[in-house]
C-alpha cells in the first residue's frame, strides 16, 4: 500500500525549488527563496575581506576535476548566459579528457537504457528518446531548449571520440511513468523522492566507480548542507559516504534581487567592475564575498561563476517547436490538472509563453512579484514569511 502523501508539502516543494533553482528569474544561490519586500531595517552591506581572485572559468573548471570527482552547478533553470557557458564547457577539447558522466536534473531514470544507447550513438528515433526530458516530475525540462541541445551535442561529440573517453549521460530523475500516473498522490510519491534518487544514481553509477562527473542540477540539489525548507540535499545524501569529493559552483545573477537590500545591487556589483567575462572565483573564504550576509550571499557553494552584471543576464527563451506540439501539449496539461497549476506548470502553458517571453533579461522584478501574488503572498506578508517558512498551499482535489 502507498504511503499516503502530503500534498501541502508536494506542493511547497514545487515552489520552493523553483526559487532556489532560479527556475524564473535571476536570484543568487542560497538567497531567501521569498522576498522581504516589508523589512525596512536591513542594514546597507559594508563586507570586508579581501578583493576575489577571478580566474578564467572554463580552466579553472577544467582543472577542478584534478581534485575533485565532481563538479555541481545550475543549468536549464532559465539563465540563457550560463546554459551557454555550459555548452560551450562540454565542447571544449578537454572536457572529455577530465570528464567521463554528465548527470542531468531534467532525464527521468526510468529511460536511461535508452538515453545509453542514443548518447552512445545507436539509431534511437528522436521522438523515443525525448522521453527521457520530456516526462520527467518537472514541467520546465520538456520545454527546455537547453537540453533539446545538451542531448544531441553530446551524441555528436561522442562520435569523434575513442571508447575510452567517450561520454555518457545519466538521468537523476526518479522514473516515473506518466502512463500510470493518475492522481496527485501518484505524482507526489516521485517528486518526494526527487534527492534520493539523484544521490542514489550519482553514487551507483559516479562515486562506487571513481568516474569524474558534471551534475547539472537546481543549486536547491547541490548544497552541502540542504536548502532553505531543511530538506537534505542530493549531494548532503551521498556526502555522508562520499564526503570532500564534491565542488559546488553557484552563479552569479544579482544580489539580494528580490528582497528590499537589492537596491545595493550595484553598489556589489561595483566591486566586480573589471572581472572577466565568464569567470570563476575559487578561494571564498577571506574576501568580501564570503563576508556578506546571506542575504546577499549563499556560504554554501564553494566557489563562484560571474557571467556579467545582473542587469545584462539573458532569459532562456522557450522554442516555439515544442509548444507547436499539439499532443505533447495535451499532454502537460493533462498533468497540470493533476499538480493543481500555479507557477510550476505555468513554465509549460502555451498560451502564456509568448508573454512570459517577450522580456530577454533574466532579472524581471515585476514577475516575481505577479508570481508571489499567485501563491497567495502580498508583499506586507512575504518579509514575514521569510521568518515563519513556506506558504501554506492547499493541494488540488483528486481528479
Amino acid at each position: 500500500m502507498k504511503k499516503p502523501v502530503d500534498g501541502t508539502r508536494v506542493l511547497v516543494l514545487l515552489v520552493l525549488t523553483m526559487f532556489l533553482g532560479g527556475a524564473v528569474s535571476a536570484q543568487g544561490p542560497g538567497q531567501s527563496p521569498l522576498p522581504a519586500q516589508g523589512t525596512t531595517n536591513m542594514q546597507p552591506p559594508n563586507p570586508r575581506g579581501s578583493n576575489p581572485k577571478p580566474q578564467d572559468a572554463a580552466k579553472a573548471i577544467l582543472a577542478a576535476f584534478d581534485k575533485y570527482e565532481v563538479v555541481g552547478i545550475s543549468a536549464a533553470h532559465g539563465n540563457k548566459d550560463l546554459d551557454d557557458f555550459i555548452l560551450d564547457l562540454i565542447r571544449n577539447p578537454a572536457f572529455s579528457s577530465k570528464v567521463n558522466d554528465v548527470a542531468v536534473e531534467c532525464g527521468n531514470s526510468l529511460y536511461q537504457p535508452i538515453l545509453d544507447r542514443y548518447i552512445a550513438g545507436d539509431q534511437v528515433p528522436l521522438s523515443e528518446v525525448r522521453q527521457v526530458w520530456r516526462n520527467t516530475t518537472q514541467p520546465m525540462c520538456g520545454v527546455s531548449g537547453f537540453y533539446e541541445e545538451l542531448f544531441p551535442l553530446v551524441r555528436r561529440i561522442n562520435q569523434k571520440l575513442s571508447p575510452e573517453k567517450k561520454l555518457r549521460v545519466l538521468a537523476g530523475d526518479p522514473p516515473i511513468d506518466w502512463s500510470k500516473v493518475k492522481s496527485f498522490e501518484d505524482f507526489g510519491q516521485f517528486l518526494m523522492r526527487r534527492d534520493v534518487n539523484i544521490a542514489s544514481v550519482m553514487e551507483k553509477e559516479v562515486l562506487s566507480k571513481t568516474r569524474r562527473a558534471l551534475m547539472l542540477f537546481g543549486t536547491a540539489h547541490l548544497y552541502h548542507h540542504g536548502n532553505a525548507v531543511g530538506i537534505q540535499s542530493a549531494v548532503e545524501l551521498y556526502e555522508k559516504d562520499y564526503p570532500d569529493l564534491t565542488l559546488v559552483i553557484g552563479d552569479h545573477t544579482g544580489f539580494g534581487n528580490w528582497t528590499s537590500p537589492a537596491k545595493y545591487n550595484d553598489e556589489l556589483e561595483a566591486r566586480m567592475d573589471g572581472w572577466p567575462v565568464p569567470s570563476l572565483v575559487q578561494q571564498l573564504k577571506g574576501t568580501w564575498l564570503a563576508h556578506l550576509d546571506k542575504t546577499y550571499f549563499s556560504r554554501t557553494v564553494d566557489a563562484y561563476l560571474y557571467l556579467g552584471p545582473r542587469d545584462l543576464l539573458l532569459k532562456e527563451p522557450a522554442p516555439a517547436e515544442i509548444f507547436l506540439d499539439q499532443d505533447y501539449m495535451a499532454e502537460l496539461q493533462r498533468r497540470a490538472a493533476m499538480m493543481g497549476g500555479g507557477p510550476i506548470t505555468e513554465q509549460a502553458n502555451p498560451a502564456r509563453v509568448s508573454g512570459r517571453d517577450s522580456n530577454p533579461f533574466l532579472y524581471d522584478p515585476d514577475a516575481f512579484r505577479a508570481l508571489m501574488q499567485s501563491i497567495g503572498l502580498n508583499s506586507s506578508q512575504t518579509g514575514a514569511a521569510n521568518q515563519a517558512g513556506p506558504p501554506s498551499i492547499t493541494p488540488p482535489p483528486n481528479p
